[in-house]
């Protein structure tokens, strides 16, 4: 089956259509002081559309306020948290007026470091974790065993300034021109740059893509110092291991940020006003996730809110109560996490003065070509709606600037994956089960665990199981979920599935390498439109 995109595409591929994208291309470059792009934001979504305008023939130029490129994802976020795996009186905060986001993920800049930082972690944590727990089972002991935090802080940077670097290296492949400095509107197609050697000089576009993404969502009566109260970012930088962590939010950031602490000795603790942890998770899931976090010794306080914080001692003192009210109770923590959603970052951009529009959320809204409101001046990533995840950025930066070019952009918001990187991860695409059953769909549902895997009894990690969702009728996947040590890797073969409408017996009928772990999601998939064989 061609995907949409494909279909479209196919079309431009016609020698009349060739000849008046070729002239179109050769229309930007009549003028020489003009760029055809100008993005705005170095982040998972900005550069990746500054590469790709490039590639296009466009001629471009890039705007990033931090001088490194990657975002959050890369710098603070996403790629260090995955190599790791002032004082305050009382103040009342009403939790309950607030929207904790599960796909809570600064501006684009800043969240491609995060998650950088994350990953970065994420994995030292678990390598120390595995060594102190599952190694003398494999018979490989140690006398001493310890953490060195600044060298796994070194590491963190090393990874993160590695792969910075490397951005800075395709824009010089690909000819994107990298200005540094901070951005704003004074026309539809000027763009002011205050740089950040203290000039000032002005970037002008005939198209400019806002690409600035997200900032992190403050709770009231909290202000986060970085030290004892802090952000996604100061986690990820702490000086020494906390002996007790408090996490406000049970979304996708704040329970891998638990992890990685927990991982290296905090006893941490989840604070979360909603019933269930990560809300958009399938529920059948999310109830085994938490248990296995539960059994990390993750502790978790559900239907609960902050009422007051107190960080004017040595420790933190947080007044909590049930969400629907009730009677109060105090915890202590060495360190508090707040984890409660992001925002668009829109600040200082000049919006207004070119008459850019938002909502009540501070989100963008574009049109199917990712144009705004004023003619020429698109907007991509975290400002726009849908999740804030890094990929759907990048999938929205190359869709954009094909559009832009003349040709046909796509970007399906139901096949974007998630992941939440624990141990084990935990990823899903398409639909849950409790989606389904909204929509009123007849539907089957094939499921196989872990423990019935060859490979991942092998390793001695079995933990976890694939679900699949498909149509009853026509046996079409609705919806794939994983728990498992990989979980990311292996989600992708169901993504591809569902962008081509393949059914469950197209999986189980495909040949998969034994022993993998990739074979459970075959055994799922043969569970759901017949019988699995291993179970």
């Amino acid at each position: 089956m061609m995907s949409l995109a494909r279909r479209k595409a196919g079309g431009l591929l016609r020698p009349e259509t060739m000849r008046l994208a070729a002239v179109f291309c050769r229309g930007f470059a009549a003028a020489a002081d003009d760029n055809d792009v100008v993005v705005i934001g170095g982040g998972p979504g900005g550069y990746v559309a500054a590469i790709k305008a490039a590639q296009m023939g466009l001629k471009t130029t890039c705007i990033e306020k931090r001088g490194t490129l990657g975002g959050t994802c890369l710098n603070v976020g996403c790629i260090p948290s995955k190599v790791k795996d002032r004082p305050m009186a009382l103040f009342p905060i009403h939790m309950s007026s607030l929207i904790f986001s599960s796909w809570s993920f600064l501006d684009s800049y800043s969240l491609t470091l995060l998650f950088s930082c994350l990953q970065a972690l994420l994995h030292s944590s678990h390598m120390y974790h595995e060594a102190k727990h599952a190694f003398p089972s494999h018979g490989v002991k140690f006398s001493q065993l310890e953490i060195d935090l600044p060298a796994m802080m070194a590491q963190k940077d090393k990874a993160v300034s590695g792969l910075t670097h490397g951005i800075e290296g395709l824009f010089k492949k690909n000819k994107v021109n990298y200005v540094k400095g901070f951005g704003k509107f004074v026309s539809p197609s000027e763009v002011s740059v205050d740089t950040l050697e203290g000039g000032n000089t002005v970037v002008k576009g005939k198209n400019i893509i806002i690409a600035t993404g997200s900032d992190v969502k403050s709770l009231p009566g909290i202000t986060i110092d970085e030290k004892k109260i802090v952000s996604s970012t100061g986690a990820l930088s702490l000086s020494e291991v906390p002996k007790k962590l408090v996490v406000i939010g049970a979304g996708y950031i704040g329970l891998e940020m638990g992890s990685v602490w927990g991982r290296l000795g905090s006893e941490v603790t989840v604070v979360e006003f909603a019933p269930d942890i990560v809300p958009s998770m399938d529920g059948e899931v999310r109830k085994q996730f938490q248990r296995m976090l539960e059994k990390q010794k993750m502790k978790f306080m559900l239907k609960t809110k902050v009422v007051g914080i107190d960080a004017s001692g040595d420790v933190v003192k947080l007044t909590v109560e049930p969400a629907a009210g009730g009677e109060q109770s105090t915890l202590e923590a060495d360190v508090v996490l707040v984890s409660a959603g992001r925002i668009p970052y829109t600040a200082g951009l000049g919006l207004d003065t070119i008459g850019v529009q938002t909502d009540k959320a501070g989100r963008i809204p574009v049109d199917k070509h990712f144009m705004t409101n004023v003619s020429g001046v698109y907007a991509i990533g975290d400002v726009i709606p849908g999740p804030m995840l890094a990929h759907k950025a990048e999938e929205d930066g190359v869709a954009c600037v094909e559009f832009i070019a003349g040709k046909e952009g796509h970007v399906d918001y139901d096949m974007v994956p998630g992941v939440v990187y624990t141990h084990p991860e935990v990823a899903s695409v398409g639909k849950t089960e409790e989606q389904v059953k909204a929509l009123g769909v007849a539907y089957q549902v094939g499921k196989f665990p872990f423990m019935a895997n060859s490979r991942a009894k092998a390793i001695d990690d079995a933990e976890g199981l694939v679900k699949i969702l498909a149509e009853k009728e026509t046996d079409k996947i609705l919806g794939v979920h994983i728990m498992a040590p990989n979980a990311g890797e292996l989600i992708h073969e169901a993504v591809l599935a569902l962008q081509y409408g393949a059914s469950s017996e197209d999986i189980a009928r495909t040949c998969h390498a034994h022993p993998t772990m990739s074979e459970a999601v075959k055994e799922a998939a043969m569970a759901t439109y017949d019988k699995p064989i291993h179970m």
